[in-house]
């Protein structure tokens, strides 16, 4: 297969959050919202950033973890966490699809693929309720024939359910698919599902290089998606 293509794929996945859409602004705001309505301390941006990839289950245990200088298993037994979650819900959707933004070139991308009869799928660890209102807020909803949130299915990345659902739902085998994601929970995933994987180097990787994580690409900048497709005529 000719991997200098984008037409050797007939399905491509992406994650959202440091993909497809730059949110650790929006997330870090809710996290703050949340933590001074417990009276707790409130973590700088770059910190959020190493914390998201697990859902927003996760982003919130680790803040209170941090702020609460505990660990990880305490939270997720305490009682705190419940409440917790729930006024992060009532922040995050008040602020989901507010401050972040698509990266650039996002959407004349997708669009492109489109134009090649590519399939386009989100497979993302966020919860559906705010996939939604992301995507929607962005406009990019009508751009894309299948999302697997975090919620959709009984397992989340880096378990491959998401994705070999979408292989299954569009009767295409994995050496037919590409993954395109920023985190090596990303690149895990597709591995895991035995696929190709393509990632971000500007997205969040828990503060690591994505090159530890050994993608089969790495890529500065979402255009250069288009690099790859043929050209005109």
């Amino acid at each position: 297969m000719d991997e200098k293509s984008a037409l050797a794929f007939d399905l491509i996945m992406f994650d959202l959050d440091g993909t497809l859409i730059a949110t650790a602004a929006e997330l870090a705001g809710a996290l703050d919202d949340t933590l001074i309505g417990l009276n707790l301390p409130v973590p700088d941006q770059p910190r959020v950033e190493r914390w998201i990839g697990h859902g927003t289950r996760e982003l919130v245990v680790q803040a209170l973890a941090w702020a609460g200088k505990t660990s990880t298993d305490a939270v997720r037994t305490s009682s705190v966490l419940i409440a917790a979650l729930g006024d992060f819900d009532l922040h995050y959707r008040n602020r989901c699809g507010t401050s972040s933004r698509p990266y650039p070139q996002v959407h004349e991308v997708l669009q492109e693929l489109h134009r090649h009869a590519i399939k386009l799928a989100v497979v993302t660890n966020k919860d559906a309720r705010y996939t939604r209102l992301l995507l929607n807020a962005h406009q990019l909803t009508g751009l894309f024939d299948l999302v697997v949130s975090g919620d959709t299915l009984p397992t989340r990345k880096p378990d491959p359910g998401g994705i070999l659902h979408c292989l299954a739902q569009f009767g295409v085998s994995p050496d037919r698919a590409l993954f395109v994601g920023d985190s090596s929970v990303d690149v895990a995933t597709a591995r895991s599902a035995g696929m190709r994987v393509w990632a971000m180097s500007y997205g969040y990787n828990m503060g690591q290089p994505i090159s530890d994580s050994k993608p089969d690409r790495v890529l500065h900048a979402f255009g250069e998606i288009s690099g790859l497709l043929p050209s005109p005529g």
